[in-house]
Parts: C-alpha cells; sequence; structure tokens
C-alpha cells in the first residue's frame, strides 16, 4: 500500500480563489472537490474545482510539512508555483482520473 502523499492546489474556474491542500488519494480527494461532498467546506463555497498543481510525495508526514509551507506563502508564491508546473492553468483533473 502507498504510504505518501500529495500536496495539490485547486482554483475557481475564473482563478480568484485558491485552495492548497494534502491527501494520500489523490483521485478521491480531488473528485470529493469536484462533487462539492462538503458542501460548507472553502473549496465549495468558492468552487475551487479545477486542480491546477499537485506533487507527489515519499511520505505523508513530509506532504503534511509540504502542504504548511505553501499555505504560509503568499498568493504570489502560489501561483509561481501553478504557472512552473501548469502555465495554462489547466485542469489536470483527466491526467489522474485517467490513471486510476
Amino acid at each position: 500500500m502507498y504510504k505518501g502523499g500529495y500536496v495539490y492546489i485547486t482554483s475557481s474556474p475564473d482563478k480568484c480563489a485558491l485552495y492548497v491542500g494534502v491527501t494520500s488519494n489523490l483521485y478521491k480527494r480531488i473528485w470529493e472537490h469536484r462533487t462539492k461532498v462538503y458542501p460548507g467546506s472553502y473549496s465549495a463555497k468558492y468552487n475551487c474545482v479545477m486542480l491546477v498543481y499537485y506533487l507527489q510525495i515519499d511520505s505523508i508526514e513530509q506532504a503534511i510539512l509540504e502542504e504548511k509551507r505553501i499555505k504560509a506563502g503568499s498568493r504570489k508564491q502560489k501561483e509561481a508555483l501553478i504557472n512552473n508546473l501548469n502555465p495554462e492553468w489547466k485542469d489536470l483533473w483527466e491526467n489522474i482520473s485517467n490513471s486510476y
């Protein structure tokens, strides 16, 4: 069983809102965002349904530390991470949904 984790950023379609999260199951977690399983959550309220950044990390503990580091950064720093991986801000859902 995979013991690592993923740090990810979702965005609203208009790119106004960003959500940074961590999970051990990226497919399931992004599906939860997209279907608004938790309707009172920040990501549901601000429609953060587009996966625009993710990073696989070998341990969930390291992934949690990376999530905290990213969350502590500025909006500009988060945008730089996204732009380096995904300059067109495409929804990466297809990338991960095809691998499950």
